[in-house]
């Protein structure tokens, strides 16, 4: 096989064949300058001892050239040693090429030299060159022990001249060096081969086990890189685990994570800082007018609002549909929250403007801080979000923090949670009924029944604060129920012609299973559903608007009327009466506190009277305490009302007139 053969490249054999080349290479590199030192040594040390003898050509100047050669050969290739070990496969095979006919060449000529100077000289100087051939060949074999065929075709070179022409001697003593020299070499050879075999197999081990250290080492940079992705992986899942896809915002979940990490690292002295909960007043109205795509673009244009108050003391979050959260780790008084809200309010009571659109709204904020509001996540958390409901409950579009008061308030309500639910609602609620009356007829047209409850450990307990503790505890559907039955069997026995305004909470108008129960039981119980009338808050219908329409539907054509109460109050109006199945509107009372000096509530409700007449409503006017509201209101057109002034709420087994005769 050629080294041109040898060193093709593309297959696991050539690159097998190229690793071993270079490790010949290497070996010999190490070996030749002590080949050429061989045969320069031996050399000398043969013709000096022929200079008396033979031909001064021989004897000196002949040896003198080749072993100058030799010297000059080993100069040259200790200068380029370093280049050829960077040289390619093909470049390599090439050059050691070259030393194989090198070699071939120094054979011939020193084997030559030998045999020629063998007539020259005495038995001993003879017998010299004998030793001479022989010593020198047998360490070139050993310093060709890496190249096999260099080694086998400077063996035969030496061996077989020398063989052939000693046995011609007829000198038993030379004829018996020459079959000795014979043997060894033979012996030589086999040694040769079996180290080759070995240094061969050597090499591919180290071949083998350098492609292994370098797939491992490649399937470990694989590894690494997978595991690398893997990592980029979990980072951008975690981190889209964390953010609010609409608004890019940190979502709730990281929002209560950073809030458990800021509680663990309160060690020592606490600091001081507050959670807040942001709510949007009447984004429910843009999203039933204009669509969810609207809804969503104000989200993120609050989005966008609300980060430039973000600073190093302050995160920001959304929580979850209209709702935001904020984190202000630095608090130096209430003053600065209650700054830091009203400036947030500020912001978002500027109007939302897209595709022509423009719409309007406002935030409420609650804040709690850390350590008087609470004193664990939750506990906080929940603090802040009370003080969002007081907020939107008592001033809507404004900023509280959570106090005392409200501390109290907590307890109180919590009490009246724990003693309604071990209530025994059939027993301990009861139903009053207030007059509702046409102020031109002269007559009651009907009662609104409102419900109280005596409680056998708290004592009386006001319906604004029970019916609110169960519409947030779930107990309002159960509630509703019983009052409704009550208020059945109350009418059964009452004139047929006498109605019964009843009202629901925006749970049971929003949960398909109340409804189904609520007509149900009107058609258990006998009374004629057009007696019974339904009141319904504004501000319950809009949470969700499509529910509760639908809702209101399912009554309207069981039979019995809608009425739409405290309207004027919430954020869609008009919207709730265009798109549900009304009967009758109730002002609320808010609009009657100056009413005989305010020009502008008398215009509303001069205004709200128009539009209910243009749609064939019924307009009740609630709160009527005086008699000078009662001749106002009816100076702008109102005919119907409700209020103290005509009767308070009262049990009662049989209708009652108005307590005042309606002038």
């Amino acid at each position: 096989m050629s080294f041109r053969t040898r060193f093709d490249v593309g297959s696991p054999f050539s690159r097998r064949a190229s690793d071993l080349a270079r490790s010949q290479f290497d070996a010999f590199s190490r070996q030749l300058p002590l080949l050429y030192l061989i045969l320069v040594i031996n050399s000398v040390a043969v013709a000096v001892t022929h200079v008396d003898s033979a031909p001064a050509w021989l004897a000196i100047y002949v040896p003198l050239a080749m072993c100058s050669a030799c010297v000059i050969r080993l100069l040259v290739w200790l200068g380029r040693r370093k280049d050829l070990a960077a040289r390619t496969d093909a470049e390599l095979a090439a050059r050691l090429k070259t030393m194989m006919r090198l070699l071939v060449v120094l054979g011939v000529s020193f084997t030559t030299w030998g045999l020629m100077l063998y007539p020259y000289g005495d038995p001993y100087e003879q017998a010299h060159v004998a030793f001479y051939m022989s010593i020198t060949v047998i360490g070139c074999i050993f310093c060709l022990m890496h190249m096999r065929t260099a080694a086998l075709l400077l063996t035969a070179i030496v061996i077989v001249p020398f063989t052939i022409f000693f046995l011609q001697t007829n000198n038993g003593v030379l004829i018996a060096i020459a079959i000795n020299v014979l043997l060894v070499s033979i012996a030589m050879i086999v040694i040769l081969l079996t180290y080759y075999r070995d240094f061969a197999s050597l090499v591919e081990s180290q071949t083998e086990l350098r492609a292994k250290q370098a797939e491992l080492q490649m399937k470990q940079a694989e590894l690494q890189a997978q595991q690398v992705k893997l990592q980029k992986l979990s980072d951008e899942n975690v981190r889209l685990a964390n953010l609010d896809s609409l608004t890019g915002l940190p979502n709730r979940r990281r929002f209560l994570s950073d809030l458990e990490a800021l509680f663990q690292s309160q060690t020592g002295r606490p600091t001081r800082f507050a959670v807040g909960v942001i709510d949007l007043d009447g984004f429910k109205q843009i999203n039933d007018l204009y669509g969810h795509g609207a809804g969503d673009r104000v989200l993120e244009e609050v989005g966008q609002r609300l980060q430039r108050f973000l600073t190093p003391a302050m995160s920001l979050a959304r929580l979850g549909g209209d709702e935001f959260g904020l984190l202000v780790t630095e608090v130096p008084d209430s003053q600065h929250l209650l700054r830091l809200g009203d400036a947030i309010c500020e912001v978002l009571r500027a109007p939302f403007e897209w595709h022509g659109i423009t719409a309007r709204l406002s935030g409420s904020i609650g804040f709690a801080t850390y350590p008087k509001a609470g004193r664990s996540p939750a506990q906080l958390f929940e603090r802040a979000d009370y003080a969002l409901y007081f907020a939107k409950e008592n001033r809507r579009g404004s900023t509280t923090i959570f106090s005392g008061e409200h501390e109290d308030t907590i307890r109180e309500l919590g009490q009246i949670e724990q003693a309604l639910r071990h209530a025994d609602l059939e027993r301990e609620m009861t139903l009053h009924f207030q007059p509702i009356v046409h102020v031109v007829r002269h007559h009651v047209i009907s009662y609104e029944a409102l419900a109280r409850w005596n409680s056998p450990s708290l004592g009386p307990v006001a319906p604004s604060a029970f019916i609110k503790v169960a519409e947030r505890s779930d107990l309002i559907h159960s509630l509703s129920i019983v009052l409704l039955r009550k208020a059945l069997e109350t009418m059964r026995g009452w004139d047929a012609t006498t109605r019964v305004s009843f009202n629901l909470s925006a749970r049971d108008i929003g949960s398909a299973d109340a409804i189904g129960d609520i007509v149900t039981l009107i058609r258990q119980s006998g009374v004629a559903p057009a007696r019974l009338t339904f009141e319904v808050t504004e501000t319950g219908v809009i949470r969700n608007f499509e529910r509760a329409a639908l809702s209101l539907q399912t009554l309207k054509q069981l039979g019995v009327r809608i009425s739409l109460d405290d309207f004027g109050t919430g954020y869609s109006s008009l919207t709730c009466i265009h798109r549900l199945p009304l009967d009758k509107v109730k002002i609320d009372r808010g609009f009657l506190e100056d009413i005989e000096a305010d020009t502008a509530a008398q215009d509303i409700v001069r205004s709200i009277l128009e539009l209910c007449r243009s749609l064939k409503l019924t307009c009740v006017v609630e709160g009527v305490e005086t008699v000078a509201q009662m001749n106002i209101l009816r100076s702008l057109g109102c005919t119907v009302m409700q209020g103290y002034y005509f009767g308070p709420p009262m049990p009662m087994a049989e209708p009652q007139p108005a307590t005042h005769e309606v002038l």
